[in-house]
Formats: structure tokens, sequence, C-alpha cells
């Protein structure tokens, strides 16, 4: 059975050029089709975020998604969610960042639909920033639209705040986005504020498409309805005769998705005819994006991040079932998911029952750490794995501002993060004759090799600056996972039927095997991998959501 999806797998992947064009030769998506999507994207996302993170990406999103798709999730899934916002934000004393006020408002939309009150999470209110208008709107577009946004996902009063310089109310930030609405309609980032640059000028899909959604609530205001009908006018022309959209210059997957949310929070159909171009609605644009088990693509061609697309393009679906079966729309939440509370679930960062003593849980210490070359345009598939280390202070970039996720990654650098993931102390000693007590790397290899977690390639020599192949970064995590309690020993059948679904398992070692098979069977690899290819030399961005997956499965997130 496994060999048969890993080879639907393969034919998946050879034809998904063939996917867009049978989406729109078909026309508009019927009800049957969009279910099958929501359901199987919504079992996708369950197990692609099975943990999910504080972050825009493996985070809120997901969470938002599977809580308003009807998907039977376990209650246990969205308790786990809180339990580790709780933690994070008590780690912060409530202050998730001195800029980004969107943090709060992601957060604040995301507790909402699983019926948590923003109001009290570990004893901080955290509306309360998005009182501060200053500061909210600083980030251009996004801080007062997803202000709104959020404070109305749970009908929240307005929010006092002793500290601002101008404390916020609604209408101030309906006014701020309507007198940045642009000449041809739309919105764009940071057009009409006075950080606009080349280029804000033109409205972008995304930014309009969400400034309608904040702004779906206020139609009975004359001024609101009047900008809402020119940016719609603005919108119908700029969509494709695909019925899609393109920022920067590209069609994508989120542009749609923004817009196909705006109109259902709206309350017009899809079908709207100033809204279909060659008989495509954007719902069947977005749906070409879409690949079965795999979620959505950001681009046809697959690149950029499509972890981001699939959870937007999820929650885009999930929108426009809502709208066509009469619902409450994605952003009004009065019929949310209502968790109790009463769930037991470990404290995020407590561990598993039989952990070694010595290893800790390391607290976010550096909230909101990320790097160019994997957010924005760059976004990575690993981009959640590696902020999450990166915010924990267990992995470093390459520079301050560059993580280098397709670099290899040396044995020396392997020792550090996973004694620092283990939070273990660094401890030097002589055991190897190519690491001295001078090497920055010293304390970090000692402390591996005396938990027994890194060998040496001999028994005087450790070559610090080799690289690491797949198999033995397996084993190397395997002996990591075994500090943290987990249980790593299997059975020889089943290490067979685990690697038997990959066809290059004959080329393991050994002594590899039974790590490999345990990585696989706790989900620290990807099953949907169609190869292991154990002699490769493994990645930075790999190691790191091996690592990520691993601590996670351990409790110690």
């Amino acid at each position: 059975m496994k060999n048969m999806k890993r080879m639907s797998s393969v034919l998946l992947a050879v034809l998904i050029t063939l996917t867009s064009s049978i989406s729109l030769a078909f026309g508009a998506v019927n009800d049957a089709t969009l279910d099958a999507a929501i359901k199987d994207t919504a079992a996708y996302m369950y197990k692609t975020v099975s943990n999910p993170q504080v972050g825009s990406i493996g985070g809120e999103w997901a969470v938002l998604g599977l809580a308003r798709s009807g998907y039977n999730v376990p209650e246990e899934y969205y308790e786990k969610y809180y339990a580790t916002v709780e933690a994070y934000v008590k780690s912060l004393k409530g202050n998730l960042h001195d800029k980004k006020y969107t943090e709060y408002s992601r957060i604040i939309v995301a507790l909402s639909s699983i019926g948590k009150d923003a109001r009290d999470v570990g004893g901080y209110d955290l509306t309360k920033a998005l009182g501060d208008y200053d500061k909210t709107i600083w980030q251009g577009m996004n801080g007062p639209i997803w202000a709104l946004i959020a404070l109305d996902s749970g009908n929240y009063p307005m929010p006092q705040n002793p500290d601002a310089k101008t404390q916020a109310t609604r209408e101030m930030y309906i006014q701020r986005i309507l007198e940045c609405q642009l000449s041809d309609g739309g919105w764009s980032l940071f057009g009409g504020t006075s950080a606009a640059a080349s280029g804000d000028g033109v409205s972008d899909p995304d930014i309009t498409g969400m400034a309608l959604q904040a702004l779906a609530k206020y139609q009975d205001k004359p001024e609101v309805k009047k900008a809402t009908e020119e940016a719609l006018e603005c919108m119908s022309k700029r969509q494709s005769d695909k019925g899609g959209f393109s920022s920067w210059g590209t069609a994508n997957s989120e542009s749609c998705v923004q817009m196909i949310a705006a109109l259902c929070e709206l309350g017009i159909p899809l079908e709207d005819s100033r809204f279909v171009k060659n008989g495509n609605t954007m719902l069947d644009n977005l749906m070409t994006f879409y690949i079965k088990g795999q979620g959505f693509l950001h681009t046809a061609d697959g690149s950029g991040s499509n972890q981001m697309a699939s959870e937007q393009g999820f929650y885009g679906i999930v929108a426009a079932q809502r709208a066509r079966q009469g619902k409450n729309s994605l952003y009004r939440m009065i019929d949310s998911l209502k968790i109790a509370g009463t769930i037991e679930v470990a404290v995020p960062g407590s561990g598993l029952l039989n952990k070694h003593k010595d290893v800790t849980y390391k607290p976010i210490t550096l909230p909101g750490r990320t790097f160019d070359d994997i957010t924005g345009v760059h976004a990575h598939k690993n981009q959640p794995a590696i902020e999450a280390l990166a915010s924990r202070g267990i992995i470093n970039g390459k520079t301050e501002n560059r993580f280098e996720p397709e670099a290899t990654m040396t044995r020396a650098e392997f020792a550090t993060i996973v004694v620092q993931g283990l939070g273990l102390k660094p401890v030097s000693n002589d055991k190897f004759a190519d690491v001295t007590s001078s090497d920055w790397y010293a304390p970090y290899v000692g402390t591996a090799g005396s938990y027994g977690i890194v060998n040496g390639t001999s028994e005087t020599t450790f070559n610090p600056n080799g690289s690491i192949t797949r198999q033995e970064a397996a084993a190397m995590v395997a002996r990591a996972a075994k500090l943290c309690g987990m249980d790593t020993e299997m059975e020889v059948g089943m290490i067979r039927d685990v690697l038997a679904q990959f066809g290059d398992y004959v080329k393991t070692a050994e002594w590899s095997r039974e790590a490999l098979a345990f990585c696989y069977n706790e989900n620290i690899l990807d099953q949907a991998d169609l190869e292991i290819r154990p002699n490769d030399n493994i990645l930075r961005s790999e190691i790191a959501q091996m690592l990520f997956n691993m601590l996670g499965s351990a409790n110690l997130l």
C-alpha cells in the first residue's frame, strides 16, 4: 500500500502541469469537488502542522483553517496549541514584539477561532497592544487592517492602552485605511503613507483583498461603501483572463485567496459577473494550484513557499465553502469552536517522562528572529522550523541576516545545535586530537561526545569540518531522541517495512537503518520523500527541520 502511495506521488508530481488545464477545462468548481479538496487539504494540514507553533507558517493560519473547516480534529490539538501560545506569551511577559503588532493580531484571530479569550492568555491581554494607534500603524497597511480583523473576530471591545501616545479607536483604523486608498482604487502595503516607495502607488491584490476584509463589517458607512466599490472595480480590472491575480508581476495562489476571502466577507458571490473572466472564477483559478495530498502551490511552477501557500489556500477554500453553505464568514466567529479547556495536556517544554535529567527546555529568547533568505520572496518550506530554533538560540545563521538553507552542515556545527537544542551544558574534553580547547566548537563536541550523541571518525579524530550525510544525521538525531526519553528501538521486521517503501533503501548502511526507520516512523523525516538519499550531504534547512520535529515530539518546544 505504501509503495502504491509512493507511485501515486510520483505521478502527481509528473502531472502537476496538467492539473491547471484540467481544472480550467471543467469550469466552475462544484460542491463535491470543493468538499473533497477541503477534506484532503485538512488531512494534509493536520499531518504537516502536527505541532502548531506561534508563527506565520506552521502556526496560526493552519489552526484557523482547521478550526473553520469543520474537519474532525481532536480537541487536544487545539488545547496543545493554546498551551504553546500561553507558554510563549508568558516567556515574553506579554510583549510579543516592539514593532510588528500583527504578531498580536494573528494570534488573536487564531484564538478567536477556537473560542479562546485573547484578553486573558496566561494573565496577559493580547488585545491591549492594539489600543496603541501609532505602534499599530507602523507596519503600513497590515497594521490597521489586521487590528480591525482581529478585534472584530471575537467582537472584542476596543482595548484601552494607558501606555499609548495615541489611544486607538476602530474609527481611527477605518479612516487610516480609507485615507491610504490609492488613486486606482486599491491599496498597497505602504501606499499613501510617509514610508511609501517606488511601486507603492499601484494597488496590490493581497493588500487590497485584506483591506476589503477589514472593511466588510462597516458597509453601513457611506465612505466605506464608496471605497469598497472603487476597490472592487479596480480588482475586477486587475483580474486575469484565467480568473486569478498577480502580485509583484507573478501570478500566485495567495493573491487569489485574499480576494476570495474579501468577497466572502462582503457577502458577494464568487460568481459575481465582475469577477468571472473567460468563464473562470477566482475559485476556479485557485484550484489550479491545488495538488491532491500536497496542499497548494505558490506559483504554477512550484517556486516559493508552498507551505505558506497551502495554509492560505486552505482557508481560502474554507471561506468559499462557508459562503456556499450560508454559514458565517471566515472571520465572523460567533460560531467558533468552543474549546473547553478541561483536557489535560503536557505543559509545553516539560519534556517526556523518561528524558535524561540533564536535558532541559530552551525558552524563546529572540522572539521574531528570522533571516532574509528564508522569508518573503525567498520563503523557504522549512522556515517555521528554522525560526523556531533560531528564536531559542539553538541555531544561528551563517551571517546576521542570512541562514543559507541550502548549504551543508559540518560535524562541529551539528554537535553545536544538538547540544543547544537539548539544553545540555557545553564542556570541553581532550578526547579528539583534532579538536583543541581553543576551537569555538570544542565544548559542544565534547558534550555531544560524552552523551553519546556523536562518535568520532576514529578513536582519536572527530573531523569537525567534515560534512554530515543524511544517514549520519538520522543516527545522531535518534541518539538525541533517546536522551529526550523517546523509544528508539525497533524490531527488524518493522525496520524493513518502514524502509522498503524507498527505492534506494538498499544503499543505506546497516548501522543506520534502525535510526532511519525510527526517524521516518516518528515523522522526524518525511515519509512523503521519494528517496532516502542516505549518502547525500544533509542541508542546514533539513537538519533544522529534523531537530524541530524531534524536539516537538519530545515536548521540548
